[in-house]
């Protein structure tokens, strides 16, 4: 069968495929998701050849997944940036990841700690920005698989018996009882989970944290970084990491795996500590 005849068959993801083509433009979307924007950029991550590159870009353009923003004049050249069909792409790159990291490169079950593979991709953040992070002070971002205020009934059943997933309600808290410190040493504290915003909202305030937390629900934070995620009963999580964050936005110290979660609240005060 073709890929035209692929594109217009009865079924989406024969048509998505007829879109996206091969793995190369996957990869193309990946990149651009996380920062790399520019022709000569994405052509050194990916190592594909030019011509190659430049087919699959027209075709994104064309099919209104990317979209080309000028930013030279004379020689132009162009950044190639999601729009809103590209970013509806993000959910399916973030289940290919956690699909290849749970069942290629891992055994299969169900964790929020993480594999070696996945360690190693986090430690190489280190030097990366993170979008909207650039600020006056340091931020530490952790991010936690889910809190929920009490009566909501939000953990899915055998939430406890995930390796890493119990322990987000101690860890927010433990945050709490050291933002002084945290400030002191000229840092913001910030939680981030890809819960929904009034699920945050609620557990922020029956906890009384005095700092917000945020949702990646969209992933866009998630797939930018390329983080850890696991999947139950139906909802992406983080899987638990912490990020230090430098004044510019760029990460300069990463907590990952986390066994224990209030412990690293205090290894992270020892590395702002040593960066700041």
């Amino acid at each position: 069968m073709r890929r035209e005849e692929l594109a217009d068959a009865d079924c989406g993801i024969a048509q998505a495929f007829g879109v996206m083509g091969d793995w190369w433009t996957f990869l193309i979307v990946r990149d651009v998701a996380g920062g790399t924007t520019r022709f000569d950029a994405l052509q050194r991550e990916l190592g594909v050849s030019r011509r190659a590159l430049t087919e699959r870009l027209a075709s994104l353009v064309e099919h209104g997944v990317l979209q080309r923003r000028q930013y030279c004049a004379r020689p132009p050249r162009y950044d190639y940036v999601l729009t809103a069909k590209g970013e509806g792409l993000l959910p399916a790159l973030i289940a290919l990841q956690d699909w290849g990291s749970r069942h290629v490169m891992g055994d299969g079950g169900l964790d929020a700690v993480g594999t070696d593979a996945e360690a190693r991709r986090v430690h190489a953040l280190v030097g990366h920005p993170v979008p909207g992070m650039a600020g006056p002070e340091w931020t530490v971002l952790y991010c936690f698989p889910g809190a929920f205020a009490p009566g909501s009934n939000g953990h899915p059943p055998g939430w406890g018996d995930i390796p890493g997933a119990a322990g987000c309600t101690l860890e927010s808290m433990t945050y709490a009882s050291r933002e002084a410190a945290f400030r002191e040493l000229g840092a913001r504290v910030r939680g981030v989970s890809m819960q929904r915003p009034d699920q945050l909202k609620a557990f922020a305030e029956h906890a009384r944290l005095p700092f917000p937390l945020l949702s990646d629900a969209d992933g866009r934070l998630a797939a930018a970084l390329r983080l850890p995620t696991f999947r139950v009963a139906g909802a992406d999580r983080f899987k638990r990491l912490s990020l230090l964050i430098d004044p510019g936005g760029i990460v300069r110290a990463v907590q990952f795996p986390i066994t224990d979660p209030a412990g690293s609240v205090d290894e992270m005060l020892a590395l702002l500590r040593e960066q700041a």
